[in-house]
């Protein structure tokens, strides 16, 4: 698995846990891990199932 460079989130503040991202671009699976062990568990999703989770989250944001 050749993973590109992580990056990452936006929405993190200075000193958070963290949420990084990276691409693998010949499958376009995009892999999520979080900051205090970026090496350890690493989720890997289809892009399709990645938009699903975005779709989802932005919509509970809403509700707040």
């Amino acid at each position: 698995m050749r993973i590109a460079i992580w990056q990452k989130s936006s929405y993190c503040g200075e000193g958070e846990a963290c949420i990084h991202l990276a691409g693998e671009r010949a499958s376009g699976a995009i892999h999520l891990t979080e900051s205090g062990d970026p090496r350890g568990a690493i989720l890997t999703a289809a892009p399709a199932a990645f938009h699903s989770l975005l779709r989802t989250l932005k919509k509970e944001q809403d509700r707040d």
